[in-house]
């Protein structure tokens, strides 16, 4: 069963509230990683690390320092479930 991007965007977030602790209504799509979530570091290779192993996916360090905003991420791990036919 494919994946839809509802689903990868309720899975992505529930990563972002257990390795931030922040809540579900600080999560919109354009909530920005760093600048609004307040994301040090090491926090955000957590959240690659944890977003790699969920998804079956890998993220280049170079394309986790493009996204920007918890949107860049979805869209991220959406496009690649979908170029992968998963």
């Amino acid at each position: 069963m494919a994946a839809t991007r509802a689903g990868i965007s309720a899975r992505v977030k529930m990563i972002f509230i257990e390795i931030l602790g922040v809540k579900a209504a600080d999560l919109a799509d354009t909530a920005a990683i760093v600048d609004d979530l307040g994301t040090d570091p090491l926090k955000i290779s957590q959240l690659s690390m944890l977003i790699e192993e969920e998804f079956g996916i890998f993220i280049a360090e170079e394309s986790m320092e493009q996204l920007v905003t918890v949107g860049d991420v979805i869209d991220f791990v959406w496009g690649s479930k979908r170029l992968y036919g998963q």
